[in-house]
């Protein structure tokens, strides 16, 4: 507790001041004393509440296996959300990202996931990094710019986030959606290793440039 210092001194502030011969308005007030007490509570819990902010930023999902670190001011969209992955959405612009996992029940190399995910959209335009992770972007149709990242876990599921926002504002977003891409990393899911505690990054995750 952060005023626990200045209530230990109480008392000896107080015995102090009864030895002292100058007069006693010199001393803090009773007014004077709660004041600052009460501003620096009032810091206090705005440090923690900043503290919190920064945290809600930041998604895992030990279950599956994956973290990653949202924009400041994005909300949750809950309903398409679920065990396997979440959905955030910028209130304002129409923007969103989605990051979810999945199974690979054919063992399919990454190759062959991302050629799946080409013959189902508009075509992606990437580049492997490695055997373990792709970058890309695309186009929706629909006037909406896609920046997509995929990440191999070694048991062979893949994660993929995707960061859709307008065309028109391609300026605004581009720099936030390669950050959250950047930000995506990849672990051993709960209960398929001893380990339960997210790394700083994953061996086959690319470093922020």
């Amino acid at each position: 507790m952060k005023h626990a210092p200045l209530i230990a001194c109480l008392p000896i502030l107080l015995l102090a001041a009864c030895g002292r011969t100058e007069p006693v308005a010199d001393m803090p007030s009773q007014e004077e004393l709660a004041a600052a007490a009460n501003a620096a509570a009032a810091n206090a819990l705005e440090s923690q509440q900043a503290d919190e902010s920064a945290d809600s930023r930041n998604y895992g999902n030990l279950d599956r296996g994956f973290s990653v670190t949202l924009p400041e001011g994005w909300v949750i969209d809950k309903g398409a959300s679920n065990d396997d992955g979440v959905v955030y959405e910028d209130p304002g612009a129409g923007a969103d990202v989605r990051v979810f996992w999945q199974k690979n029940e054919g063992d399919e190399t990454l190759q062959q996931t991302v050629e799946a995910l080409n013959s189902g959209s508009e075509g992606v335009d990437g580049d492997f990094v490695g055997d373990n992770e792709y970058r890309g972007t695309a186009n929706d149709g629909e006037g909406n710019n896609v920046a997509v990242r995929l990440l191999r876990q070694p048991g062979g599921a893949v994660v993929t986030a995707t960061f859709v926002y307008p065309e028109m504002l391609s300026e605004q977003y581009q720099g936030i959606a390669e950050k959250l891409l950047d930000s995506l990393r990849v672990f051993a899911p709960r209960g398929a290793s001893d380990e339960t505690q997210m790394p700083a990054a994953a061996a086959n995750a690319a470093q922020p440039s």
